[in-house]
C-alpha cells in the first residue's frame, strides 16, 4: 500500500507531499491539481510497462496517459535546470519500501532521462504489477459491440483505462467466484463475478440481467440488459437502449469486485452518469473494497460518493463499516501569493461518526449555499 507520494517540479506543484490511505478522495474545482497525483502514478506505471524503468526514464506518452512535452508537464515556477522528481513510501508485506527518481529536463523530449534510480524492490508492489487497475473520467459508453483482447483480459487481467474489455472480462472471468468476499452483495445470486456485477448493477436500475454475446470471428462480443420486475423479465435490450449510467459503470463494478486484496485502483469520476442513489452506492461500495483490503484512490465532484463513504465509516449504510483512520481526503485549490499563484492541499479528517472537522471553501458546500440562498426572502 502506498503511504506517501511526493510531487517535485511537476505540473502544478513545486513540492507537494501528499498522504495516501486504504480510500483517499480527490476533491476540489476544476484545474487545482488533483489529476496530477494521479497521473503521477500512472507515468511511473506507464514508464515501467515500456521497460523504461529502472535505469532509462519516464515515459510522458502511451497506452495509459498522453501529457505531450517535458515543457507541458514542468511546474511554471522552475527552471530549466530543475529535476521533476516523484517518491513513493509503500509498506508492502510488512516491509517500508522507499523509492525516489529524478529525471532530468528536455523541453522538447516526451522522454525523460533518469538521474536518480528508485531501489528495485519498489517494482514488486502492485502499482507496477497485474493488482493495479486504473479507470480513466472518459470511460467507453454504450456500443453495439465492444472488443475484445486475450492478451489484456486473459493474461493480465486488465479491462483498460477506458474499460474497453469489462464485457470481454466478465465473458470470460464471469462464472468464477469473486476472490474479495467481504465485499459480496448480500442480494446476489451466487458469489460469481457475474451475479455480484448483476446485484451491484441493480442498486443503479434494480432487476438488472446481462447477456453477453461473444463473436470470435470479428474480436468483439455484443452486451444486452433485461430487467426482472417481480416474475416478469423484459427482452434483452442493446446497451445503447438502456441507461447510459449501466454501461459506464460497468468497469467500476468489474474491477472493484474482482480485485484481490492488496491491489491498487485509481477511479476518475466514478459517479458520472449515475443518479444521486446510485452515486451514494459507489462510495458504500469503494469503502467496502478498501476496508477488505485493496487501495482505492478516487477523484470525485459527488457529495454523494463523499457521503457514501461518511456512511460506510458511520455504519448506517449496507456497506459493512470503513475505519475512520483507513480514510484519507485531500481538498485541492488555488491562491494568489506574492509570486503569483499556488496549489494548496488542504486534508479534512474524519471522525467514526462520519463527521469531518473542516469544510473548506469549496470541499462540497455548494447544496448549503443553494439552500441558503433559497431561504433567503425573496427580493421583489
Amino acid at each position: 500500500m502506498i503511504r506517501t507520494l511526493r510531487l517535485q517540479n511537476f505540473k502544478c506543484f513545486r513540492d507537494q507531499e501528499i498522504e495516501l490511505g486504504n480510500l483517499t478522495l480527490l476533491a476540489g474545482l476544476n484545474g487545482m491539481g488533483k489529476s496530477s497525483l494521479i497521473q503521477a502514478l500512472v507515468l511511473l506505471r506507464q514508464s515501467r510497462q515500456q521497460a523504461l524503468l529502472p535505469d532509462i526514464g519516464l515515459a510522458l506518452n502511451g497506452d495509459l496517459l498522453r501529457l505531450g512535452l517535458a515543457r507541458d508537464v514542468l511546474y511554471e515556477g522552475a527552471t530549466s535546470d530543475d529535476e521533476i522528481g516523484f517518491g513513493l513510501v509503500v509498506e508492502n508485506d510488512d516491509a517500508i519500501v522507499k523509492a525516489k527518481w529524478t529525471f532530468a529536463y528536455n523541453q522538447e523530449a516526451d522522454v525523460l532521462q533518469i538521474n536518480q534510480k528508485a531501489h528495485t524492490a519498489v517494482y514488486e508492489t502492485s502499482l507496477f504489477t497485474d493488482e493495479f487497475h486504473y479507470l480513466h473520467a472518459e470511460r467507453i459508453g454504450p456500443r453495439p459491440a465492444f472488443t475484445t483482447s486475450d492478451f489484456e483480459v486473459r493474461q493480465h487481467r486488465q479491462i483498460g483505462t477506458q474499460g474497453k474489455y469489462a464485457a470481454h472480462y466478465l465473458s470470460v472471468f464471469g462464472s468464477q467466484d469473486i476472490r474479495n468476499t467481504a465485499i459480496q452483495h448480500d442480494r446476489a445470486r451466487t458469489l460469481s463475478l457475474r451475479d455480484q456485477t448483476e446485484a451491484w448493477l441493480g442498486e443503479i436500475s434494480p432487476g438488472t440481467r446481462i447477456q453477453l454475446n461473444a463473436n470470435p470471428d470479428l474480436d468483439q462480443i455484443g452486451l444486452r440488459y433485461s430487467f426482472i420486475t417481480g416474475q416478469y423479465e423484459s427482452n434483452a435490450y442493446r446497451s445503447t437502449n438502456v441507461g447510459f449510467g449501466l454501461t459506464y459503470t460497468l468497469p467500476i463494478l468489474v474491477v472493484a469486485l474482482s480485485a484481490a486484496p492488496g491491489s491498487l485502483i485509481l477511479i476518475e469520476n466514478p459517479e458520472a452518469h449515475l443518479h444521486p442513489k446510485g452515486q451514494g452506492m459507489m462510495g458504500e461500495l469503494l469503502s467496502r473494497v478498501a476496508q477488505s483490503g485493496v487501495q482505492v484512490i478516487i477523484e470525485t465532484h459527488s457529495d454523494h460518493v463523499l457521503n457514501g463513504i461518511r456512511l460506510a465509516v458511520h455504519g448506517g449504510g449496507r456497506a459493512s463499516r470503513l475505519d475512520a483512520e483507513k480514510v484519507r481526503m485531500h481538498f485541492f485549490e488555488r491562491q494568489e501569493c506574492d509570486d503569483g499563484t499556488q496549489h494548496l492541499v488542504i486534508s479534512p479528517a474524519i471522525d467514526h461518526n462520519g463527521r469531518i472537522n473542516r469544510w473548506p471553501e469549496g470541499f462540497f458546500d455548494e447544496w448549503d449555499k443553494s439552500l441558503e440562498a433559497l431561504l433567503e426572502p425573496r427580493s421583489e
